[in-house]
């Protein structure tokens, strides 16, 4: 059929219509909320290059969760920051340990909220990077068996899901045979199974100071510019035992993210990072966009794109103005 039978505008006339036939919705229900715990403060305290974000102490997080839950949110990640880090990253294990503890005060105060640790080193060593260093090298399979200790003691604390973010070949199986030697068997493994080698992590570190203090990160995350061993990650991931695989950073990896949801049939998450939410609120702070819109545009695009979860700072701002839409 041809003009003037044929009018797409017919269905973009007014704001109803509009609403009638959108193929893509967001809902609070989509969204994971970062949180960020800390050891060295009292007060929360303003991540600079993130406006809006803060670094929790242990005892006020859980009210921060609470408050996310309440607007729909239905999980959050932790990433933690010790009063004190060491080249193994041994803090992470203690069962008194900063997420540890943040875990109970959360499922103390929300029962109900899933709570996620993001299981790597970087945020615990004092040399910044995800594993073990030997010979001014990451050793891979000393590092496994920390990542799998780790992930147990999460679980112990009352984790209801466990994210490895560090990109060591084999962790998945690692912390799968952890968790279920230990008992935890419906504790779910949402792998980072597409991490790129990212120039939009720069807040993230800052906020839990986990630059690596030499060197980089690209002998264990992914190269920019590399799509099929993306692929090729998610499947050793699935066969490993992730319930759920992601990809991050989001924005510049759509076409990851439509690829991984056209081959593999399990939930895909993506990773609105720190860089992503960093550039929408300068936009927005300096009249180059709206902020709101901007948000939009861009968490509609990632859920398109076939996103089943995103993880984004923005999701307590979302889930209220999708609130006041309805």
């Amino acid at each position: 059929m041809k003009y003037p039978q044929s009018r797409p505008r017919r269905l973009r006339k007014s704001a109803a219509v509009r609403r009638l036939v959108q193929q893509t919705r967001l809902h609070p229900a989509n969204f994971i909320y970062p949180l960020f715990v800390s050891e060295t403060v009292s007060e929360p305290e303003p991540i600079e290059t993130m406006p809006g974000i803060f670094n929790y102490p242990v005892d006020r997080v859980a009210a921060e969760a609470k408050k996310a839950y309440e607007l729909g949110i239905p999980g959050v990640i932790l990433f933690g920051t010790p009063s004190k880090k060491d080249a193994t990253g041994s803090e992470s294990l203690k069962k008194d340990g900063v997420i540890q503890k943040a875990v109970g005060n959360i499922k103390q105060a929300v029962p109900e909220m899933l709570v996620i640790t993001d299981v790597c080193l970087c945020e615990y060593t004092d040399h910044g990077h995800c594993g073990i260093v030997k010979d001014g090298r990451i050793d891979n399979d000393e590092t496994l068996k920390i990542l799998a200790r780790q992930a147990a003691s999460y679980a112990k604390a009352g984790a209801d899901m466990v994210a490895p973010s560090d990109m060591m070949d084999g962790r998945v199986g690692a912390i799968r045979e952890a968790l279920d030697e230990y008992g935890y068997i419906d504790t779910v493994i949402m792998a980072y199974a597409v991490k790129y080698s990212s120039a939009f992590y720069g807040p993230f570190r800052e906020a839990v100071h986990s630059a690596p203090q030499f060197g980089d990160r690209k002998t264990y995350q992914m190269d920019p510019a590399n799509a099929d061993e993306a692929m090729k990650e998610i499947a050793l991931d699935i066969d490993e035992g992730a319930d759920i695989v992601m990809v991050k950073p989001a924005l510049a990896y759509l076409d990851i993210i439509a690829r991984a949801k056209a081959a593999f049939n399990v939930p895909l998450a993506a990773y609105n990072v720190s860089g992503e939410y960093a550039l929408a609120k300068l936009a927005g702070a300096n009249k180059c966009a709206n902020e709101k819109q901007l948000v939009m545009e861009i968490l509609t695009a990632i859920k398109r794109a076939g996103a089943d979860i995103i993880i984004s700072y923005h999701a307590p701002d979302v889930a209220g103005w999708l609130r006041e839409s309805e």
